[in-house]
């Protein structure tokens, strides 16, 4: 049976009271609790390092240099329990009480699986240990989130994390956000360990589904070839067919039309009326602010789906992206493809949308 597929998603959240004081003292203690969070990080990794590195400190005695293991599982381990366990029992004894536990749980079994899937660069030389910064993102079990329902009126979540009420704020965008808490609400999907964070005093939940596969009819005989060039975002071939989807005026022109239009509106900020500081004189800016950055990600998305959709309709059960290395390796090098076509954005959504059809993608 194939692995289910995980998939997060961002929502802004906002502390669901009209007391002021509280939702202020509220969103210092997030913010609080995100420092801590990066202290919890940095000691996880600094105890690992030292842990891996203290077999090779000669300088130390016969006696002390012993094997980094569990002394219950080894007589000449060190330890007295698991290397996880080792460090979840450091961040216990100093921050329980001021961290909830789940947070700091579920930090430490992350960063230490991280670790030992990275400690072959640290032992050679060729990464440098980590160093986390305040942005980081606070993870904690699904089962934290309680008392999920919809406020239909109002059109939006409320739950409770941590004891604190919040409510999301889900916008008027069109996407799949309101349909997945509605159906996380209802029981028909379910959520894995997912992440709060503080973005200039804004909190943000990084909310993590977990779905199983869609199931296609799909023949292994059947290859779809695809690949991304400055004419069109998409070409695809499969068989004696060829498809072509996006265009470069559609794409490209466009992209740079806005960024030209935002140009206009900064070169004239300077002569706009005052008041309120720089704020009155930016506010035509702001309309600008995500434009592009909005128009890309339809676009993007918009492609990768009919890319999916085609293979889907083909029965292509492999999609390869031909020469998409080499395209990578010249846009680092044209400055102008790199800022303006978004390969790496494009390939991203493709190898997400592939996963969750089932599709196998193999990058030439």
């Amino acid at each position: 049976m194939a692995a289910p597929l995980h998939f997060t998603r961002k929502v802004q959240i906002l502390v669901n009271s009209t007391d002021k004081d509280f939702v202020y003292a509220t969103i210092g203690k997030l913010m609080e609790w995100q420092g801590l969070c990066r202290r919890c990080a940095n000691l996880i990794y600094t105890h690992q390092f030292v842990q891996e590195q203290i077999k090779d400190m000669v300088y130390l005695t016969e006696g002390i240099r012993l094997k980094v293991a569990d002394h219950n599982k080894d007589t000449d381990g060190m330890l007295v329990s698991s290397r996880t366990n080792s460090t979840y029992k450091i961040l216990t004894a100093k921050f329980k009480g001021e961290l909830p536990s789940s947070i700091y749980n579920n930090l430490n079994n992350q960063l230490a699986a991280t670790f030992m899937q990275e400690k072959a660069l640290y032992y050679t030389g060729e990464r440098s240990i980590k160093n986390f910064r305040r942005s980081i993102a606070m993870p904690f079990s699904a089962e934290c989130i309680r008392q999920l329902n919809e406020n239909h009126e109002a059109r939006y979540f409320a739950f409770t994390l941590f004891g604190i009420p919040f409510k999301t704020y889900l916008g008027s965008g069109y996407d799949d956000k309101r349909d997945l808490l509605r159906e996380v609400a209802s029981g028909t999907l379910k959520m894995a360990t997912s992440y709060l964070k503080v973005e200039q005093r804004k909190v943000f939940l990084l909310a993590t589904f977990v779905r199983e596969k869609e199931l296609h009819l799909l023949r292994e005989d059947i290859i779809a070839e695809a690949s991304l060039s400055m004419e069109h975002p998409l070409t695809v071939k499969i068989g004696k067919h060829t498809y072509t989807i996006g265009s470069k005026e559609e794409f490209l022109y466009r992209r740079l039309a806005i960024q030209a239009a935002r140009q206009r509106v900064q070169a004239s900020v300077g002569m706009n009326r005052a008041g309120h500081g720089k704020k009155r004189k930016r506010k035509p800016l702001e309309h600008y602010h995500h434009l592009e950055k909005d128009y890309i990600a339809h676009k993007l998305h918009l492609y990768s789906r009919r890319l999916i959709d085609i293979c889907l309709k083909n029965q292509a059960a492999t999609l390869i992206l031909t020469g998409q290395q080499e395209k990578e390796e010249i846009a680092k090098t044209e400055t102008f493809i790199l800022r303006n076509w978004s390969y790496a954005g494009l390939k991203n959504l493709i190898a997400f949308k592939a996963a969750k059809a089932g599709i196998t993608l193999i990058v030439e």
